[in-house]
């Protein structure tokens, strides 16, 4: 039997829509555990530390945007941003095989509508040419800043921005690779925190624009 932990405020950002959270919760429970894509240690934070922590970030984003998902892995944040915001295309991207096929396994299950899964490598020129120009790119535990935003920004319309789930060291990483941001055409970055009215904990959202 599974269950939802805070059901409260999982019943806040999923809505009418949280049978599907929970569906996903089980799948990496078990499917996702079983193939080696979530550490068995991960299991009793599913829901604090992944699904709640993830669908937070919907409160950053305006309706009706191009989401893409970079590093999506299990499906971190991409999946519980497509559950909680029917309204959002979310494009799940990710080179490994063995995890595309998970993502493929969820969408379908879950009939997320809104969300497609990419095979692919954020920095090739095939992936750019296929997705560039998206509104928001986010990611979730990939890489230090730097090296996202040159990931990033290439996806990201102009205007549009990054916008990547980090630790409360960000503010470090944003001083450390303020060169890096610069020259991949990324203007100041600032920092968000959501999930306050929802979480015990809330989570830092690092915002990077694309301003060439």
């Amino acid at each position: 039997m599974f269950h939802v932990k805070h059901p409260d405020a999982a019943a806040q950002i999923f809505g009418d829509r949280l049978p599907l959270a929970v569906r996903y919760a089980e799948l990496l429970e078990t499917v996702a555990t079983e193939r080696g894509l979530i550490g068995p240690r991960e299991v009793p934070r599913i829901w604090d530390r992944h699904i709640l922590n993830s669908a937070v970030l919907s409160e950053a984003i305006d309706a009706g945007l191009r989401v893409i998902d970079v590093g999506s892995g299990a499906g971190l944040p991409g999946i519980p941003l497509a559950i909680a915001r029917p309204d959002l295309t979310v494009q799940l991207l990710e080179p490994l095989l063995r995890r595309t096929t998970f993502l493929n396994e969820v969408v379908t299950e879950l009939e997320l509508d809104n969300s497609e899964v990419i095979r692919g490598r954020a920095e090739d020129k095939d992936t750019i040419a296929q997705l560039g120009g998206a509104d928001i790119v986010t990611s979730r535990a990939v890489a230090p800043l730097g090296k996202l935003v040159q990931w990033s920004l290439p996806l990201v319309k102009k205007d549009g921005d990054m916008r990547a789930l980090k630790g409360s060291s960000v503010a470090d990483e944003i001083e450390r690779d303020a060169s890096i941001i610069k020259k991949a055409g990324g203007g100041q970055p600032r920092v968000l925190e959501v999930g306050a009215k929802t979480l015990a904990e809330s989570t830092h959202v690092v915002v990077v624009p694309r301003i060439k």
